[in-house]
């Protein structure tokens, strides 16, 4: 091999890396951003299982891209037992992704995981049946994920949007729009940037439902008088 071929190799290689440890630079730094009990960054880094799982996760996908077998497996199986997060080895996560709390989150084989993401515990990105090929929800960027939520199949929640605690999501949501209930609903669209820790800012569907059923009947009863004058 000539010496310019190891050169290249040499290049690109220190490109790979430093864009790694970028990507754990904003996987730690947007802790802070993201959770107001982070206070000293050694207590971050010893004692938040989001960031182990990715840090596990990255090392795992790392040696999946070049086709290691067995190891990454064994790796993410490490992570499971550590931190309580699996997250399959193929799987692709974005810089900055947050995943608070963490305990009982699944993300599976083909998952998508965009830039800025926000996870709470109990979250599932999986699959719905034995299909093969890309079979796991894809995730835009500044997405959050509300605890408990179950987003399942290739489904795409778009930039921005926002799934309430214990959803259950089977079907597209559109960028800056709110999905919440079993199965998930749409139920609003807004084209501003809310804050992603701002959860009681998602609406109460039973709440709309119930309030949109009064004034029909309130409206319904305005027209009594007239119906009886024209009999």
């Amino acid at each position: 091999m000539s010496a310019m071929n190891w050169l290249d190799r040499g290049a690109i290689a220190i490109k790979a890396a430093s864009k790694g440890w970028q990507t754990l630079g904003d996987d730690f730094c947007i802790i802070f951003d993201r959770d107001p009990a982070a206070r000293h960054w050694l207590e971050v880094l010893c004692c938040y299982p989001g960031f182990h799982a990715l840090l596990l996760y990255r090392l795992a996908h790392w040696l999946h891209d070049r086709h290691v077998v067995f190891f990454p497996r064994l790796i993410s199986h490490l992570g499971r037992f550590l931190t309580g997060i699996e997250i399959h080895p193929a799987a692709t996560i974005g810089k900055g992704v947050f995943i608070d709390h963490g305990m009982g989150v699944v993300i599976g084989e083909t998952a998508i995981v965009g830039d800025y993401c926000l996870i709470y515990q109990g979250v599932t990105l999986g699959g719905t049946g034995k299909e093969t090929g890309k079979r796991h929800p894809t995730l835009g960027q500044h997405v959050v994920v509300g605890a408990g939520a179950k987003i399942l199949g290739n489904i795409q929640i778009g930039d921005y949007a926002r799934i309430g605690a214990g959803s259950i999501v089977l079907r597209a949501v559109p960028p800056h729009c709110t999905a919440v209930g079993v199965p998930g609903r749409n139920i609003c669209r807004t084209n501003t940037q809310t804050c992603p820790l701002e959860h009681g800012q998602v609406p109460d569907v039973e709440a709309i439902a119930v309030q949109a059923l009064l004034d029909r009947i309130e409206c319904l009863e305005q027209q009594i008088p007239q119906l009886i004058q024209d009999q």
